[in-house]
């Protein structure tokens, strides 16, 4: 294992804001009248992670989806707080590394609205360095290209030897090898560890304290909610 990592990039929905059921109910809101019935969990887990755009195209079968984009924006904002919470471990643990001097960005397929919102929301934004906030709104090529990594690392002035990302997607583990960056995949992502396994992640961590080895940091428990 890497123990001198010095920068964390971290997906968002699926790895440290359990976001799941909230993208789950919005798609199947702005749905409904839209695709064939019974659509549920089932039908959307497997693209999670992707863009929002390539999703509805995929769902609907329709080319055009900015309509569907827009009812599915304003669901998720309407429902954004009876939803979001942090994973388990997740505050305490980046409020630990970055204590102790490690880079925190965040590299995702969301737009930055509602990136910051939850970030803000779940009480993890000032961990974060700003500038290594990557959104959707930030790149041409959305993960599982390159290119949203590789901007983080720069905006961040990391060496990749020392950086790795952190999430629950094939995506996210094909946008960092491709620039890169050690992935490292979660758990309890919904589409399994193995999946993530075979898109090419080099690491599997089954507790947000996992990432304290990385970092060379002694495990420490969790705080008690």
């Amino acid at each position: 294992m890497i123990t001198d990592i010095r920068t964390i990039l971290f997906d968002l929905d699926g790895t440290i804001l359990d976001t799941n059921d909230l993208i789950i109910e919005s798609f199947i809101q702005s749905l409904q009248d839209i695709v064939p019935q019974p659509f549920g969990r089932e039908d959307i887990i497997p693209s999670m992670g992707q863009p929002l755009p390539v999703q509805m195209q995929l769902f609907s079968g329709q080319e055009e989806v900015s309509h569907l984009v827009a009812m599915y924006r304003e669901i998720n904002l309407r429902l954004h707080d009876d939803y979001v919470k942090p994973f388990p471990g997740v505050q305490e643990v980046l409020a630990r590394l970055h204590a102790h001097g490690i880079q925190i960005g965040i590299v995702t397929t969301k737009m930055r609205l509602t990136t910051e919102r939850g970030l803000r929301y779940a009480g993890l934004y000032d961990y974060v360095a700003p500038q290594g906030i990557i959104t959707i709104d930030d790149v041409a090529n959305p993960k599982p290209h390159p290119e949203p990594v590789r901007l983080a690392v720069e905006a961040l002035g990391a060496d990749p030897a020392t950086t790795i990302m952190v999430g629950d997607s094939t995506v996210d583990m094909e946008s960092a090898e491709s620039a890169g960056v050690a992935s490292v995949g979660v758990a309890w992502s919904l589409k399994g560890e193995e999946i993530l396994r075979q898109s090419g992640a080099r690491h599997i961590i089954y507790d947000m304290r996992d990432l304290y080895a990385f970092a060379g940091l002694e495990r420490e428990p969790l705080e008690k909610r």
